[in-house]
């Protein structure tokens, strides 16, 4: 391959060697792998969204994020932007990345385990909906920007386009279940529904379920109402 080549996103890349896990074991894949588009798992680390306004803050008047890497949903992106938070006790988590493009709220993610480190009681939320949870101190190179909520915990989610909902029988804001294979399989409830033409069929998860199971690119998974 030339080295100007674009590679796909790692979950288009991590879902191709499942199917093919499937056909060299000689085993029937999932229900999900029959479905209208094919599933992809993707662990979501800690990260950032920013409005505009905290970015020409944060990284200096007139800044823009500059993309760094595709997400394997269209038109989003991890930014070469990162910046250190400040949680409660002054505990630290540098270099939190930045996802793209700009929002009209300021929200932060982590995982629970984060959370407990910065010493932070956070909400299970849908992201997007940050009405009374805490705040933090966001430090970049061109000075400080302080949020007054938007730290949570995101709920699992699955993205998916109108075909995939109608092939599983459900609707946005309803809760489906995923079946994680592996040594360390587990099985994962409540995972909200979100739909939308733009979708491709992704399920969220954050750094302590996929470490939990163990997530590999070869892990089965599959995903039921």
């Amino acid at each position: 391959m030339p080295a100007s080549a674009k590679l796909p996103p790692r979950a288009v890349i991590e879902h191709l060697v499942r199917q093919t896990v499937y056909s060299r074991m000689g085993q029937p894949a999932p229900r999900s792998v029959g479905a209208p588009n094919p599933l992809v798992v993707s662990v979501s680390a800690r990260h950032g969204h920013l409005t505009p306004e905290a970015v020409e803050i944060l990284f200096g008047k007139g800044h823009t994020l500059t993309p760094m890497k595709e997400l394997y949903q269209d038109g989003y992106y991890a930014a070469k932007e990162m910046v250190t938070l400040i949680g409660p006790r002054s505990r630290v988590i540098s270099n939190l990345r930045i996802l793209g493009p700009c929002r009209s709220i300021n929200q932060v993610e982590l995982a629970y385990t984060d959370a407990i480190s910065l010493g932070f009681d956070v909400p299970l939320r849908i992201s997007g909906n940050i009405e009374g949870t805490p705040g933090c101190m966001l430090m970049g190179p061109a000075g400080f920007f302080e949020m007054p909520q938007g730290v949570i915990r995101a709920m699992r989610h699955v993205h998916m386009p109108a075909e995939d909902a109608a092939y599983y029988g459900v609707k946005a804001g309803d809760s489906m279940k995923l079946k994680i294979g592996g040594d360390c399989g587990l099985h994962l409830d409540k995972l909200l529904v979100r739909v939308d033409p733009s979708f491709k069929l992704e399920v969220h998860i954050d750094t302590d379920e996929g470490n939990a199971c163990n997530l590999q690119p070869d892990t089965p998974c599959e995903l039921s109402k």
